[in-house]
């Protein structure tokens, strides 16, 4: 729809924000919620192939693309099912990267432990294992998509995640308005595992811990107090300006690169007082320094 200007709308601007082909590549490990991820995107209005070999995505994507078609938005899940055809899938996105084409690559992943008992659950054998074993394969297959995730645009980690909390999150991320990067600035204790997601990962465990000072332990990096105390600390303030100015050049250069979405992990001993505080400085100073939609999360609080 067009205003009477003879302009665009803003709804279309929404709708088609490249005015390219929109191609959503679904990929990671298997077990990882690829099929459910699939499932959602084609609930949303998107055309899935799943199992398309990498060197077949170009030549449907002109066909699905031509004129007079009725796609709009394409959905290709690519995985080692498709064995030796699968191995391109890399130069593929690549290529697409240097092509017309609006492209998202979004990884699922899971901990080998909860891949072994999703696994265990449906008794199938997996597709990298051969007759090595469930586990043998998971090892296979992880160091297999080393580049590959490399390349992803959106990492999920479904370790803690059930089918609904996957589906609800998928749906988050292709509803969200268009935006040349979206920034997620994510705390997180150390005691329960660094987050697969992180783009960039911070360790503050080097600052004085506020649970040892009796009035703060039940407090949390959210309160004054506690940010007071972190903040009074002497290497604090050269840390968080340091990290700064360091994501005001890696900021650019991953929109330059055409990265769609930056996670930043900072992380403490529990996730409940330093780098909760850090983490709301940082992502207030990134609202203050960018127009890019930015969000603050803390994994752990509450954990506890």
């Amino acid at each position: 729809m067009s205003a009477p200007d003879g302009h665009d709308s803003p709804a279309d601007d929404l709708d088609q924000p490249s005015r390219r082909p929109q191609i959503l590549i679904i990929t990671g490990m298997s077990g990882a919620g690829r099929t459910t991820a699939a499932d959602v995107i084609e609930d949303l209005g998107w055309f899935v192939i799943d199992n398309l070999p990498p060197t077949l995505i170009g030549r449907v994507s002109d066909l699905a693309f031509a004129p007079g078609s009725s796609v709009t938005k394409l959905g290709v899940v690519a995985d080692v099912r498709g064995r030796e055809f699968f191995a391109p899938l890399v130069d593929t996105i690549r290529d697409l990267r240097r092509s017309e084409s609006d492209l998202r690559v979004v990884f699922l992943e899971a901990d080998d432990g909860t891949l072994v008992r999703r696994f265990g659950e449906t008794r199938r054998r997996h597709p990298a294992g051969h007759d090595a074993g469930v586990l043998t394969g998971i090892r296979r297959e992880r160091q297999q998509l080393v580049e590959l995730r490399g390349l992803a645009d959106l990492i999920i980690d479904t370790t803690d995640l059930n089918v609904h909390e996957l589906r609800a999150r998928v749906s988050q991320v292709l509803e969200e308005e268009a935006a040349p990067l979206r920034i997620n600035v994510m705390s997180f204790g150390f005691k329960r595992g660094s987050p697969r997601e992180a783009d960039l990962l911070l360790d503050v465990r080097f600052l004085p811990n506020p649970h040892w000072v009796e009035e703060l332990r039940p407090r949390t990096g959210r309160d004054d107090a506690v940010r007071d105390y972190v903040f009074r600390q002497p290497a604090t303030g050269p840390f968080v300006g340091a990290l700064e100015h360091l994501l005001d050049i890696v900021v650019p250069g991953y929109m330059q690169e055409g990265k769609r979405y930056l996670t930043i992990a900072i992380g403490c001993t529990g996730g409940k007082h330093r780098s909760v505080a850090i983490s709301e400085s940082i992502g207030a100073h990134l609202r203050d320094t960018t127009d890019l939609p930015v969000t603050v999360t803390h994994r752990d609080l509450g954990a506890e």
